[in-house]
């Protein structure tokens, strides 16, 4: 090989080093680690769509029942049509059947139990990319990153799960899904709240 085609090659492959550089450099995050505690979170569960909902109406059988919240946020029962429950509390909704029960039934009492959840789209979290189960996740009080990473079955063989980003109210947050999941690092673990969206990157290597 000549001297001036070793040089050529020393080139290319410092060439090639330098494009490897920018391209890791460019892939590191510039994020902040997500917080380790969010603002206190408002602990009353508010219904939503697609919930289903226990309604007991006292000593009326005929009047009680389980209905699911359809996807406008309304529900219909007997006597009662199209009633918005939508980001509303269970007590809340009592209140409402009881007031439209009252033109046909002398003093209704009224208990609304929540049996499946799904919560106000607004509340809920979700996990996009390169997690095993992407999906949207009800926020339970005292929820954490393990939490929703358990329910969304871990990361995908593909993932790059410490360039993982949480997004809060308009701010990305890094955080250390490989760390949590793979190496058992509790300090990578943190609350989660309401409305946060979690987004898994795929490995370039």
């Amino acid at each position: 090989m000549t001297a001036s085609a070793s040089a050529a090659r020393r080139l290319r492959a410092l060439f090639v080093l330098a494009c490897a550089a920018v391209a890791l450099a460019g892939c590191v995050s510039t994020h902040p680690p997500v917080p380790a505690s969010t603002p206190s979170a408002e602990d009353v569960y508010k219904v939503g769509p697609l919930d289903s909902l226990n309604i007991v109406v006292w000593r009326n059988t005929d009047l009680s029942g389980t209905v699911q919240v359809r996807p406008d946020g309304r529900i219909s029962t007997p006597l009662v049509q199209d009633l918005d429950v939508a980001g509303k509390t269970p007590p809340e909704i009592a209140r409402e059947i009881e007031k439209a029960l009252g033109k046909y039934v002398r003093d209704p009492n009224v208990t609304v139990l929540v049996t499946s959840f799904q919560g106000t789209f607004s509340e809920q979290i979700r996990i996009v990319g390169e997690a095993a189960k992407p999906q949207a996740i009800a926020y339970r009080q005292n929820m954490t990153l393990l939490d929703v990473m358990i329910q969304a079955g871990g990361l995908t063989d593909f993932a790059d799960g410490n360039s993982a980003v949480l997004v809060r109210n308009n701010t990305s947050y890094t955080v250390r899904l490989k760390d949590l999941l793979k190496r058992g690092d509790i300090s990578a673990n943190a609350a989660v709240a309401p409305g946060d969206v979690i987004i898994v990157p795929q490995s370039w290597f």
